[in-house]
């Protein structure tokens, strides 16, 4: 296990408190606007409790013993500590377990399980944004009764403006967020605090005991409020996915220092409010603010909320870039929206997807209560997998003892199922959409990556040995002026394009380059070993360029450092030859026809190499050919 260094010195500590307010404003949005719609949704949802005393003390000791558990002491204490070169996420440790089973009959069930964590996110990425807007304008409804027809579509107006400025980068704004979620977390606790000092007994609810006596005396009831208090801890795996941008200690210092206290002392607040003022329970969150504080809470609710959607819309862009990166998506269009953090990126086929599917969601389900419904499945789902992962990664990568191993993991799993179970009533409600979504999205990310190992065995199987083409192909070929480079997913045969340049054109270039890129499982590739160039006799030479996962595949930059490896390249007289395949669908063995046509769709409507690869347009020659599979 790592461990972050001790921070003694002035810069390093400013340097740390600078990074906590970055997190702050990214990593805890969506935890943060929580109490929102968790109080609420427990004695109002769809299997709402009584609003009693015994209840109210029950389901406060459930959000708290939910977020002691879930967040500070599985994701913030022990999850964290598994790291990628720095990143962590779903595809993170599924890149570090995979490694450490590869080989083994555990490898595929490891790769399902965090292909679809990955899948299921995209349900929560869709979710948050309509909940928490939503929630954050519902409180007009408020200030205002006669405008509460106008809740949907401001907030459809809204999120509009939010995905339409995404082309733009966040850099700005972003240095923003921080003082807005600190500002957004005082008042919470301020809030929160009032609401105490109306009913200070409410303290006595952090006693575990009443949780307890909660399944006791009420059984399925108490189940069944899981699926509402899990709210509270939505957003937790945010902290891991995130730890990459900010590091552990940041995240860590900022959640145990200020965040969990403040979301804490709301809830109790919240919870005073009710058993003070039963009639609250229609938004307790509001009804904690004086009436000429209503307006100007509304306006900071909504921005934690935008900003809550910002992190995580910005989170489904990083998982995609990850998915293409690891081979289970297609290329797709990529632009970096700062020129000093990489992980500032606009992906805008994603962005206009999800902007259709949020808008969809508030329209369709028109109410946080309706919305409630919905959401948990993916976020309960995303955590169970963490949680057998992270079991493989203690017992294979940090070689944990298998009992402690399976004792504090299986009490995570039992607690992550328990929530997933009582989030599965609600499919009929509204939670079939997080779960159907997460089926098609997993089909599709399998799909490919199936499709793709299909196509390169094919192409394999049709090529030849490089030594024999050069044996038999030196002494016939004319040669031109200048220097062909040939893209090949595979580094040991001859690529097609060669093979049809050859063909139809009867020539070869002076020099010809075989060149390969290859993602690592590491986020990032150090520079300085990016090339490995291997020089294959008659002015052939056979280029592998890698690049981490979180990293763009600017290939031509990579070959700037050909020179030191050996291969001097010159763009200005350089040709990139690029191959097309057109896949044609068979009954041949490999995927169900039906996965073929789906795989053929998705090859068609990828982005171009030349685009993924950042190749110069006026230097690319696209040799097309069609493959059975």
């Amino acid at each position: 296990m790592s461990h972050t260094p001790a921070h003694s010195s002035p810069d390093s500590a400013r340097s740390l408190r600078a990074l906590m307010l970055a997190a702050i404003g990214v990593v805890y949005g969506d935890i943060g606007t929580s109490p929102l719609y968790a109080m609420k949704e427990s004695f109002l949802g769809a299997h709402a409790v009584e609003l009693s005393q015994p209840h109210v003390y029950g389901v406060l000791s459930l959000v708290f013993w939910s977020v002691m558990a879930v967040v500070s002491f599985k994701y913030v204490t022990i999850i964290m500590r598994a790291d990628n070169k720095g990143e962590g996420g779903s595809l993170a440790l599924l890149a570090l377990v995979g490694r450490a089973v590869q080989g083994t009959q555990t490898a595929f069930l490891v790769s399902v399980l965090g292909v679809f964590a990955a899948a299921l996110f995209y349900g929560d990425s869709m979710i948050t944004p309509a909940i928490s807007v939503l929630s954050a304008v519902e409180g007009i409804a408020l200030a205002a009764p006669q405008l509460g027809s106008f809740v949907v579509p401001i907030t459809v107006a809204i999120l509009f403006g939010l995905f339409v400025i995404q082309r733009r980068g966040t850099a700005q704004v972003g240095a923003l967020f921080g003082p807005v979620m600190v500002a957004w977390f005082l008042v919470l606790a301020v809030l929160g605090i009032v609401g105490i000092a109306r009913h200070p007994a409410i303290l006595l609810a952090l006693n575990p005991v009443y949780a307890i006596d909660f399944f006791i005396v009420d059984k399925w009831k108490a189940f069944l409020a899981l699926g509402s208090v899990v709210l509270a801890v939505t957003g937790a795996e945010a902290l891991y996915a995130d730890m990459g941008h900010f590091g552990r200690e940041p995240i860590r210092r900022a959640w145990f220092l200020f965040i969990f206290p403040s979301l804490m002392l709301n809830y109790l607040g919240q919870g005073a409010l009710l058993l003070e003022d039963p009639a609250a329970v229609v938004n307790p969150f509001y009804s904690l603010a004086p009436d000429w504080a209503l307006l100007p809470l509304i306006v900071l609710a909504t921005l934690a909320a935008v900003i809550a959607s910002q992190a995580v819309i910005s989170g489904a862009f990083s998982v995609t870039q990850q998915a293409i990166q690891l081979g289970f998506l297609p290329r797709m269009q990529i632009t970096h929206t700062s020129s000093s953090t990489i992980g500032q990126i606009y992906i805008p086929f994603i962005n206009w997807m999800l902007m259709v599917f949020v808008a969809a969601l508030v329209f369709g389900f028109g109410s946080t209560t309706n919305l409630a419904a919905a959401y948990g499945i993916a976020v309960t789902g995303t955590m169970a997998i963490d949680t057998v992962l992270g079991f493989l990664y203690a017992r294979r990568v940090a070689q944990w003892s298998a009992t402690a191993a399976l004792a504090l993991f299986g009490a995570f799993l039992v607690i992550d199922l328990a929530y997933f179970g009582a989030n599965l009533v609600k499919i009929p409600d509204g939670g079939w959409f997080p779960l159907g979504l997460g089926l098609v999205i997993f089909v599709l990310l399998i799909t490919w990556k199936r499709g793709r190992q299909l196509l390169f065995d094919k192409l394999r199987s049709d090529t030849m040995p490089m030594d024999v083409f050069l044996r038999s192909s030196m002494k016939s070929a004319h040669r031109v002026r200048g220097t062909a480079i040939y893209m090949t997913g595979s580094a040991e045969a001859v690529p097609h394009a060669l093979l049809h340049n050859l063909k139809h054109n009867k020539v070869l270039h002076e020099r010809n380059v075989l060149l390969t890129v290859m993602t690592t499982e590491t986020p990032t590739w150090p520079p300085d070993q990016r090339l490995e160039v291997t020089e294959l006799g008659a002015n052939f030479w056979r280029v592998i360029v890698r690049f981490g996962f979180m990293e763009v595949a600017d290939v031509p930059q990579a070959l700037k450092g050909g020179a030191a490896a050996g291969l001097p390249v010159e763009i200005f007289d350089t040709s990139f030859f690029l191959s097309r395949e057109a896949i044609i669908p068979s009954m041949s063995p490999g995927m169900a026809l039906w996965r073929e046509i789906l795989f053929a769709w998705m090859q068609k409507n990828a982005t171009g190499a030349m685009d993924f690869f950042k190749l110069p347009p006026d230097r690319v020659v696209e040799v097309g050919s069609q493959i059975e599979i």
